[in-house]
């Protein structure tokens, strides 16, 4: 593993409950300052993910924030994880995309994923049933697009006429695909630049299934999004944002994300069941540099910058830790262990 290709970066969904107490503009803001701070100490990505129709306001528009943190920075990766494609008008997704694209000066990754919330798909005029297709359509149109090509595409779901899309970008975006499900997994393997996964879940199924799609698992990108609270007493800090994390993870299951489970009452449950795991700095290391060894496939690894309702102050004290004491000393180790000279 090359050490200094692991990023390590922020995972935002925009939440606001309660939002009486904080307005959306002010939200905005002070975490559009977040980020360009959590650039200048070191973090190298930031992640958007995108619902709608959520009464916390959950990123309804991830493009327009991309763009305004793309003006913001200046070195750090802008990517989705992810946008849920089959609602979008592929040649406008792919028009937004490059756009950032140049914007950005090719920073910017499109994370798609074929969504599982049946109210947002009633209500742009999808069906649920055609996801996987209209997932698959969409990115063949998408490359077709940035391509320049006015070949046209008519597929099952969706068509592209025979004109071209301009501008193309000069830096064509990966297109990393989300999955959780083993169909999906291998549909993801096959179509995308790279796999979105969620939790450390399924990044064996996935390298299996590259081979499954004559692919190899050299061949394979993983960015990991990380279920994971690092503080210096990770205890005590969960007994303060816990509840957070509790509304979190039950609006998932109320939406279906996790099929057919009940939702939790208490936020010790999270942690018995893996939903989140809580790890001090020395933890953080071990556990980080032990997965990046056995998985070089990963490339980024990113954190919820904070949970739903918590503040940003709150969230910037995690996010501090993180690139100033564990991505470091992940880094140093990797990247020692790469120094030593293998035997003949």
């Amino acid at each position: 593993m090359n050490a200094s290709a692991v990023s390590f970066g922020l995972w935002y969904d925009f939440r606001n409950p309660d939002s009486g107490d904080r307005g959306f503009g002010d939200f905005y803001r002070a975490t559009l300052d977040q980020i360009a701070w959590a650039e200048s100490i070191g973090i190298d990505s930031v992640w958007l993910t995108e619902h709608h129709f959520m009464d916390d306001g959950y990123t309804p528009s991830p493009f327009l924030l991309a763009s305004a943190i793309g003006d913001r920075t200046t070195t750090m990766h802008i990517g989705t994880n992810l946008v849920v494609s089959p609602l979008h008008n592929p040649i406008r997704l792919a028009e937004d995309s490059a756009t950032l694209s140049l914007l950005t000066g090719g920073r910017f990754s499109l994370g798609v994923g074929q969504g599982y919330w049946e109210p947002e798909f009633n209500a742009f005029d999808r069906r649920l049933v055609n996801r996987p297709s209209l997932l698959e359509e969409g990115v063949e149109i998408v490359r077709r697009c940035w391509s320049g090509s006015a070949e046209p595409f008519d597929g099952k779901r969706l068509r592209k006429p025979a004109l071209p899309v301009t501008p193309t970008p000069e830096v064509a975006p990966d297109i990393l695909v989300g999955a959780m499900a083993d169909p999906a997994i291998e549909r993801a393997a096959r179509i995308g630049d790279g796999f979105l996964s969620t939790q450390n879940a399924h990044h064996a199924s996935y390298l299996d299934a590259l081979e499954r799609v004559g692919k190899s698992r050299a061949e394979g990108r993983i960015f990991a999004g990380q279920w994971t609270i690092i503080a210096e007493d990770p205890e005590r800090e969960w007994a303060r944002i816990g509840s957070h994390a509790l509304y979190q993870i039950n609006k998932y299951i109320e939406m279906g994300a996790f099929g057919d489970v009940p939702q939790f009452t208490e936020p010790g449950q999270l942690i018995d069941a893996g939903s989140f795991t809580l790890w001090d700095p020395e933890t953080a290391v071990d556990e980080l540099t032990a997965m990046l060894r056995a998985t070089p496939q990963i490339q980024d690894v990113h954190f919820w910058a904070q949970l739903p309702g918590e503040s940003v102050e709150s969230g910037s004290a995690r996010i501090e830790l993180l690139a100033t004491k564990v991505a470091p000393q992940v880094r140093a180790r990797l990247a020692a262990e790469e120094s030593v000279e293998v035997p003949a």
